[in-house]
């Protein structure tokens, strides 16, 4: 497999790597193969078993990047075999920024789409603490005890050619730092996520590239997500690529590329992570020649 680098100095971003600090959730799902193959090209490999690949969301909230401070939801069908190891592939590419979507297109080969992130935040009684859960904060291992919790209501919506059209809404627990400032936010680690991107109407190759992670993490309660109201997949017009032969979601247009993005957040999860005092590095992209399919 063939790789050479891309010109990635354009677009006002500077030279990379790209440098974002912030904060995030990350939240693996289960995702049904035949609706991450709408995304993932013909020669790439899918890493499935039992008709399901591992994807998922990347939800961030960067207050320092070269685009400045913005919102972003990575919605991920599914990984792709890159023996000895796998590479995740986005679906789409939500940001709060029009030069982010522009960099994210022309330059990493993403699928991005200029939208909107509409915060509101709820205080919630908690359930009583129980046994565990206050030998845990005794120790310092959870955040202060308190009859509220503060939850966060994301309303994502996907702002095209004028259109406004709702994705999904994303119900999240306060983060550790919003929460209480005292509370153990997790280890700090470091980890690299490796990608595959392109063959797109804005970038054509197939490209590679890594986001280098450092940061607080900790596991907390997957976040609620729901799809759009009845009203705005109505909405839905032609003007979508269209994929056949892939099952649709109740409720949003058949066949499209957005209602399969909405079929990963709306499948099942199985393990979110928050990222607190988040800083990532990401690599500039490679252009590589074909996906390898050996696994062996």
């Amino acid at each position: 497999m063939e790789v050479k680098d891309t010109n990635c100095t354009s677009l006002g971003y500077g030279k990379p790597p790209w440098i974002f600090k912030g904060s995030a959730l990350y939240q693996l799902h289960l995702v049904k193969a035949e609706n991450a193959r709408a995304f993932i090209p013909k020669e790439c490999k899918l890493v499935e078993a039992f008709g399901y690949t591992l994807g998922g969301f990347f939800l961030a909230s960067y207050d320092d990047s070269p685009a400045g401070i913005f919102d972003e939801l990575v919605v991920i069908a599914g990984l792709v075999w890159n023996p000895p190891t796998s590479c995740a592939w986005a679906a789409r590419v939500l940001v709060g920024s029009d030069e982010a979507c522009l960099h994210g297109r022309k330059v990493v080969g993403l699928p991005s789409q200029v939208a909107r992130f509409s915060k509101k935040i709820t205080a919630l009684p908690q359930k009583p603490e129980s046994k565990s859960s206050s030998f845990l904060r005794r120790i310092g291992l959870r955040t202060s005890s308190s009859n509220y919790m503060n939850h966060m209501d994301v309303e994502v919506t996907e702002i095209k050619k004028q259109t406004a059209m709702s994705i999904c809404n994303i119900n999240v627990n306060a983060t550790a730092s919003q929460q209480d400032s005292k509370g153990w936010m997790g280890p700090l680690i470091k980890m690299s996520l490796p990608n595959f991107s392109g063959r797109t109407k804005y970038n054509s190759d197939l490209l590679k590239y890594s986001c280098q992670i450092e940061c607080r993490v900790r596991a907390v309660q997957p976040a609620k997500v729901s799809g759009p109201s009845e009203s705005d997949a109505d909405k839905e017009n032609s003007s979508e690529d269209q994929s056949p032969n892939v099952e649709s979601v109740s409720r949003v247009p058949r066949g499209t590329k957005r209602n399969f993005s909405i079929s990963v957040m709306l499948s099942k999860p199985i393990l979110a992570l928050e990222f607190n005092h988040l800083k990532m590095r990401v690599e500039a992209p490679t252009t590589v020649t074909a996906c390898s399919h050996d696994t062996t």
